[in-house]
């Protein structure tokens, strides 16, 4: 069987054939809320008995059997139960069989960052503009006031880790700016941004407003353009033949009104 992805929310990448991979449900993304509840699960197209998660530079969290309830994958649940600040950082998970003191290769790293920690949620600007064509160039800043080390940048729905950049010092006011370029319509969405320092780098401000970034498609726009202008050609050629038409018309009546006369007896 050929490794699949998650049914469910996959906040990792799968490994190659054989290693387990951990999923989470039901954040759609990287980036959980505080206080949420939360079950890491750990899944495996290979016949584990038993999976292991650890949580890196802490504790290994305890093990557990695996079960198939859809008679194909392997998968075990570690409920995580409302998310604090312990939560936050890199998890790997491993699988076992049960006549083996072995574990597999370890899972793809999940990196769990929880928002809500940090006060004052930063503001994110966009230049020049939320609307652009493809091919521009966009810079999406993120500001705040309050000491600030790191800004993340997410994409709403996206599978992958936010984009990290180091804050800049701009006259009091921390800064960062993540430049999109060139701009295809895979830059459409909602993005929002986040703050945190580095001595706890997964735990992070309360986002931003969202800000909508929105990539014309010209390409449909000229389609319309073009079908537009040429039903207006289309009606300029039948009023002008029809005023040629009309021209016609009382041009004759003229000529057989000047070449009538009485018959002859």
């Amino acid at each position: 069987m050929a490794p699949t992805l998650p049914a469910l929310l996959c906040l990792g990448e799968m490994g190659g054939a054989g290693e387990p991979w951990s999923g989470g449900t039901p954040q759609p993304g990287p980036v959980v809320t505080s206080g949420q509840n939360l079950t890491l699960q750990c899944r495996s197209d290979v016949g584990y008995t038993r999976f292991a998660l650890s949580k890196e530079g802490g504790q290994d969290l305890p093990q557990r059997p695996a079960r198939r309830p859809h008679g194909g994958l392997s998968q075990a649940d570690f409920p995580l139960g409302p998310v604090g600040t312990i939560h936050g950082g890199r998890y790997r998970c491993y699988g076992g069989h049960s006549l083996s003191s072995e574990w597999s290769a370890p899972s793809e790293p999940l990196e769990l960052l929880v928002a809500g920690w940090l006060r004052d949620s930063p503001s994110l600007l966009v230049q020049p503009g939320p609307s652009v064509a493809p091919g521009e160039t966009v810079t999406l800043l993120c500001q705040s006031g309050d000491r600030t080390d790191t800004f993340l940048l997410s994409k709403e729905g996206a599978a992958h880790h936010p984009l990290r950049l180091r804050s800049q010092d701009q006259d009091g006011r921390y800064q960062a700016e993540f430049s999109l370029s060139p701009v295809t319509s895979a830059h459409r969405g909602t993005y929002r941004c986040y703050r945190s320092l580095s001595t706890d780098p997964y735990l992070l401000s309360q986002p931003s407003e969202p800000l909508a970034l929105v990539v014309s498609d010209y390409t449909v726009q000229n389609l319309t353009r073009m079908g537009l202008a040429a039903l207006v050609l289309l009606l300029l050629g039948i009023l002008l033949c029809q005023a040629r038409h009309d021209r016609e018309g009382a041009r004759d009546a003229r000529t057989g009104r000047l070449r009538g006369g009485p018959l002859p007896n």
